[in-house]
């Protein structure tokens, strides 16, 4: 871990392309501001643990679904084994 000390008004620059400046400095509260490409998600730790939380439980709680790409629809009976084409 990193630990570096900002006074308001800095920065710190990320992989060349994120920044994360201080914005205000209360009795025992930091406010950051911080600019990412909006590709980057960027949560607070409870946002992002919770996210994740929730994938988990999809992925644990889906064993009755099928995997992404698949149909709902049964396959037309057909002497080719069942196999469908994608075209």
């Amino acid at each position: 871990m990193l630990i570096l000390s900002r006074k308001l008004n800095e920065s710190i620059i990320i992989d060349g392309n994120i920044v994360v400046k201080v914005l205000r400095i209360d009795k025992d509260t930091v406010k950051l501001g911080i600019q990412a490409p909006s590709e980057l998600p960027v949560h607070r730790e409870e946002i992002f643990q919770a996210i994740q939380k929730n994938k988990q439980l999809g992925i644990n709680g889906s064993h009755a679904q099928r995997p992404s790409g698949e149909s709902s629809v049964p396959p037309k009976a057909s002497g080719s084994g069942g196999t469908t084409s994608d075209q």
